[in-house]
Order: structure tokens, then C-alpha cells, then sequence
């Protein structure tokens, strides 16, 4: 059996590429550009915004951390600090 090689992915993103690799609106895709919380550029006359897959990329592994360390604060045990309201 003769298999076609996959087409190789692009630099670039679209915001609808974005919007469908996160399950996302359109809207909340840009959003997120607009608000510079996931680094775009515009390109072109029409200045279409195009998001580098790696920074994309880099965007989720950040996601990810946030939740890390979210998780980890709500898992320390403050059982064995003294209590900090002044005894009368």
C-alpha cells in the first residue's frame, strides 16, 4: 500500500485555524489577539491577522503552567501555620 504523505502545515495560523484548534469562537479567537493575550501580526493590504503556530504553541504550554500552579496553590496544606489573628 502507497501512502501520500500528510501536506505539511503552514507558519501561519488564521484566526479561524486558531478558533478551531482551541474549540473557540471566531470572536473569542479574536479577542484574544485584540487583547495581545496570544501574539498576532497583520499581514497584507487588507491586514489579515495571522497567528505563528509556534507562539501559538507557546500560548497553550503558558495555559497549561497557569492551571499547574493554580492547581498546586489549592493543593498546600495550611494546617501547620500559626494562626495570624492576634489571641486576646
Amino acid at each position: 500500500m502507497n501512502e501520500t504523505p500528510a501536506p505539511e502545515i503552514g507558519r501561519f495560523l488564521t484566526i479561524a485555524d486558531v478558533a478551531l484548534e482551541m474549540n473557540v469562537s471566531v470572536n473569542q479567537a479574536y479577542a484574544l489577539v485584540r487583547s495581545g493575550e496570544l501574539p498576532a501580526i497583520k499581514v497584507g493590504a487588507a491586514g489579515h491577522w495571522r497567528v505563528e503556530r509556534t507562539r501559538f504553541e507557546a500560548y497553550i504550554e503558558a495555559l497549561y503552567e497557569q492551571q499547574r500552579r493554580r492547581d498546586l496553590w489549592k493543593q498546600i496544606d495550611y494546617s501547620d501555620i500559626a494562626d495570624l489573628t492576634p489571641r486576646r
